[in-house]
């Protein structure tokens, strides 16, 4: 990175340490250094001072100055903004379902990374100077959803816009539904799943456990929109709140695990024969997303279905226009 940088700490980032925050984004920047640029007020938070132990609220702008190459003896290496291929910017603005002056809705696909970590070296976050367009910055995430979810996953294009849809994310005004395809059926129709939630077990194969002494809040709003019998259901889900892996954990705690869900259940019983056909993919679609915008109507952002959704909806006798007057 060769410039200064304005980053929006978006909603799932909320309440973790400044370095911490580094580490995650720019995993190549030794602590060391990262204490120098603090101690000498090139990183700075909403434009004061840090600390490396200051915990971060969304909605926050942290100034990222350039980074330069690493000293001999650091221990780790400078990572280097890769360029994006032809054939990936062209697949980044085929995924643009909606654009204006703040922001970009786009349908991410199951299977595509939000952002990168160790072993992943391809994600949205990566390849988001493909729809810079005409703007004069670099768009930048504001909320995630998990690889294998697909669905309607919002960019902001300034950092204005950032800020203040990280606040929505965070205060629930933005109002989302899922489509999930589940195991099963649900004992009553509709209802509110209030269960917190902690992360455990062992690194590398944590999993969101209910807890209600020690787990934070997590509620979620369920209506089974159709059933093919007893052995799957369709389900719009509407999380009142956005815990990690909240709405397959919630499915699960219903006896009613995501199809395609190996960490949460879905996938033992497909090997079982209880749906045959359906694959390893997860069911669970980012389908609606509402925006509340001042003196307006609120934006409505849709995404088609995922095909493997959309084949197992065929095979299952479902009809997308029965969840319209959701």
């Amino acid at each position: 990175m060769n410039k200064v940088e304005q980053i929006t700490v978006d909603a799932d980032e909320a309440d973790q340490r400044l370095d911490r925050w580094f580490k995650r984004r720019f995993p190549a920047l030794g602590h060391g250094r990262l204490e120098k640029l603090l101690r000498t007020g090139q990183v700075r938070v909403d434009g004061a001072r840090a600390k490396a132990n200051q915990h971060l609220s969304a909605g926050q702008v942290i100034r990222v100055p350039p980074l330069p190459i690493a000293a001999k003896g650091d221990e780790r290496k400078p990572s280097s903004k890769a360029k994006i291929s032809e054939r990936d910017a062209a697949f980044m603005r085929d995924l643009v379902l909606y654009k204006d002056d703040d922001l970009i809705a786009l349908n991410k696909p199951s299977g595509l990374a939000v952002q990168g970590g160790s072993k992943t070296t391809r994600h949205v976050d990566g390849m988001l100077d493909a729809l810079q367009f005409d703007a004069k910055e670099r768009p930048r995430l504001v909320h995630r959803l998990d690889r294998d979810t697909s669905g309607v996953l919002i960019v902001a294009r300034t950092a204005r816009a950032a800020a203040r849809l990280a606040r929505q994310f965070q205060s629930g005004e933005i109002k989302k539904t899922y489509w999930a395809l589940v195991h099963g059926k649900p004992q009553y129709a509709r209802g509110t799943i209030d269960a917190a939630l902690i992360k455990a077990g062992a690194p590398g194969r944590e999993k969101m456990k209910w807890d209600d002494k020690e787990g934070r809040d997590a509620v979620t709003d369920y209506i089974t929109v159709d059933h093919a019998a007893d052995r799957v259901s369709w389900l719009a889900l509407m999380p009142r709140t956005g815990r990690t892996h909240q709405l397959r954990a919630h499915c699960a705690l219903m006896d009613t695990p995501i199809v395609g869900d190996a960490k949460y259940g879905g996938a033992k019983r497909e090997e079982s024969g209880e749906l045959a056909g359906s694959g390893d993919r997860l069911c669970l679609h980012a389908r609606r997303i509402e925006i509340p915008q001042p003196g307006k109507k609120p934006l409505v952002i849709e995404a088609p279905p995922a095909s493997h959704i959309k084949a197992l909806f065929a095979t299952l006798g479902f009809n997308e226009r029965d969840a319209i007057n959701l």
